[in-house]
């Protein structure tokens, strides 16, 4: 008896170690989430982090606000500026692609860590490669 459960027991073991390895989809993480990837995006977010090509530059984009909908809809405020757009996933949900409306440019953001309050990714603007935290606001 006890060695038939031990054998059901590697049996599934087997079998669910790949779909659990494979819900890690982005490089920081998470590891597993019961939410989806649109419902952790949709939030406002605050920086908590700002590089450029590795230097730290937070202190420049203090009070800076992203804002994420279920419906696609983006808006983004620092001081006086501000700026709405669309969002959506792209390449396997790895990047999101922003399309702007007024005053904000395409731009595309690679993932690194989506969490329900935790979002890191990068942005290319040329050669310069601008790493963004941001927190739950």
């Amino acid at each position: 008896m006890k060695l038939n459960h031990l054998i059901l027991s590697l049996f599934i073991l087997f079998l669910t170690a790949p779909v659990i390895q494979s819900c890690k989809k982005y490089p920081d993480g998470p590891a597993l989430s019961l939410r989806s990837k649109t419902e952790r995006l949709s939030n406002t977010w605050k920086v908590e982090n700002y590089t450029i090509n590795g230097s730290d530059f937070t202190s420049l984009v203090a009070g800076y606000t992203e804002t994420f909908t279920k419906e696609n809809n983006y808006s983004y405020s620092w001081g006086v500026l501000s700026g709405t757009g669309t969002w959506a996933f792209q390449n396997n949900n790895m990047e999101v692609k922003l399309t702007g409306t007024e005053q904000q440019s395409t731009r595309v953001l690679y993932i690194l860590k989506l969490e329900e309050k935790t979002l890191w990714y990068y942005y290319m603007d040329g050669n310069d490669k601008n790493e963004v935290h941001l927190i739950q606001n």
